[in-house]
């Protein structure tokens, strides 16, 4: 056997290893990681374009307009499309979101599933999506150089970030080019033209007249002291077939500008929902429980938080840590994440009090720019179908709220669903460096242990010995100790002076 005969049999090896144990995690986690006679055979009957009669009057016609995608390099489960307009007094900026709905009726068997398992789940080894693929990656998917249903979200975007108007409706759309985050984000920081875009003058100035009305929408919540934090999720590389490294995934130019589009989208239909009387899913990030330990790691850094919780104030902290040491921005802003805790999904009533998104500085926001991949999104979408036909919610209250707490678990089983394979995946990679001592920042200290990650590979661990006196934010040196495999463990011990 030749040498990269061998190096392909051990990647196969690794590979599959990795899918058994993706597959054995979602069914511990009760999640369905296939989908059931009834669904598959509902899929294979959709016709390739929807009748001309299943389609509204009210349907718009907008597939002229200069409609553009960007996202992930690879990604063909395409849920939004964006078009703006330059205006004397700002820009009108319109997302499209794929109209799932229109496929997926609501209590069919497709639908079934993605009410059991809530979410696309984005696995080292492979994707378990919510829908079967003929619809995420095609029929529902707003696909390159494709026309497809969707609801649209139109806004008028001031020059200071203001939303001075807002509607929506359904229309007819055409993604008259399929864009990549890296790619553009490249170009917008003076490198190469996109070949895609090297004949379409007119794409290039789309993409800057987004990006504009972007940063403004950035702008203005930033001076309502939403904050911008890098995750630093790390992604697994493949090189030649063969696991080689696990690196963090970074913001860029044009993932900013899509991100900034749908929250300013995910806003505005939250208030069109309440306007018209409709109950409806909320995103909420809860007031942080830990901000006593926010305190002191600004203090850390010879800076000040008040003793009461205050996104402001954390936010310009947080500007003020980038400005100062950007190589290491990544590492405060985990430490800030993990204290800030994980979001949820509530239930708003017209006329009750609901909380908002600290971390966003949002009262009003909801999950719907993502239906193809995010159950309270397809239902989102229900709902403002329903509103816009003026007919009755096709949700009671009870049912939304049972739906949101089914969702906040999920969500958080998909989480852990995907760390398992991620770490998996990590002592796969690190199972050869045994004795290697590494930096690292601690990423979370409890009762039942505190964990680190190291900075390269980015992985994460569990110091096992030495981690008495570490606390979230605090920097150490470690060395690994054991993996597993199997479990996904990667155990540190701390190297004391």
């Amino acid at each position: 056997m030749t040498r990269r005969q061998s190096l392909r049999t051990y990647a196969m090896a690794d590979m599959k290893e990795l899918r058994r144990l993706a597959r054995q995690a979602m069914l511990e986690r009760g999640f369905l990681p296939e989908f059931s006679r009834a669904a598959t055979d509902q899929a294979q009957r959709l016709d390739e374009a929807i009748p001309d009669g299943a389609i509204p009057d009210s349907v718009r016609d907008l597939r002229k307009l200069p409609w553009i995608s960007i996202d992930n390099d690879e990604s063909l489960d395409l849920d939004q499309l964006a078009t703006a307009e330059a205006l004397a007094d700002g820009t009108r900026l319109r997302v499209a979101i794929a109209d799932v709905d229109a496929r997926v009726p609501h209590g069919s068997p497709i639908d079934d599933h993605a009410r059991t398992n809530t979410t696309s789940i984005y696995t080292a080894a492979q994707i378990f999506p919510m829908l079967p693929e003929r619809l995420s990656t095609d029929l529902t998917s707003l696909a390159d150089r494709s026309e497809r249903l969707a609801v649209i979200v139109e806004m008028i975007v001031t020059p200071d970030g203001a939303i001075a108007g807002s509607t929506l409706y359904r229309a007819l759309v055409f993604n008259h080019a399929k864009l990549a985050y890296n790619s553009i984000s490249a170009w917008l920081d003076g490198g190469e033209l996109p070949e895609r875009l090297r004949d379409m003058p007119h794409l290039q100035e789309q993409v800057r007249i987004q990006e504009a009305a972007s940063n403004a929408l950035r702008n203005a919540r930033a001076a309502h002291g939403a904050m911008s934090l890098e995750t630093t999720q790390a992604e697994t590389v493949f090189t030649g077939g063969v696991l080689s490294d696990m690196r963090p995934a970074t913001k860029n130019r044009a993932r900013e500008t899509i991100e900034d589009q749908m929250i300013a989208a995910n806003g505005v239909t939250a208030r069109f929902l309440e306007e018209r009387g409709f109950a409806s899913i909320r995103r909420i990030l809860h007031t942080p429980r830990r901000w006593d330990r926010i305190v002191a790691l600004a203090a850390s850094f010879g800076d000040r938080l008040p003793q009461t919780p205050d996104v402001i104030a954390l936010s310009t902290f947080m500007q003020r840590r980038r400005q100062a040491d950007p190589a290491r921005y990544a590492d405060v802003s985990l430490s800030i994440i993990k204290m800030l805790g994980s979001g949820e999904y509530g239930v708003d009533v017209p006329g009750e009090a609901t909380e908002g998104h600290f971390g966003l500085a949002v009262n009003d926001y909801t999950h719907s720019t993502a239906p193809n991949r995010r159950f309270p999104d397809l239902v989102t979408q229900r709902l403002l179908k329903a509103a816009l036909a003026g007919t009755p919610s096709p949700y009671d209250v009870e049912a939304l709220r049972a739906i949101a707490s089914h969702c906040t678990k999920r969500e958080d089983d998909a989480g852990k669903v995907e760390r398992q394979v991620r770490k998996s995946a990590a002592a796969m990679l690190l199972q050869s460096r045994i004795g290697q001592e590494f930096d690292a920042i601690v990423t979370g200290a409890a009762d039942k242990g505190t964990w680190v990650r190291i900075h390269r590979p980015a992985v994460e661990g569990k110091v096992v010995r030495g981690a008495a006196g570490l606390d979230v934010g605090d920097r150490a040196r470690v060395r690994l100790i054991g993996v597993n495999v199997e479990r996904g463990f990667i155990d540190f011990a701390a190297v004391n002076d």
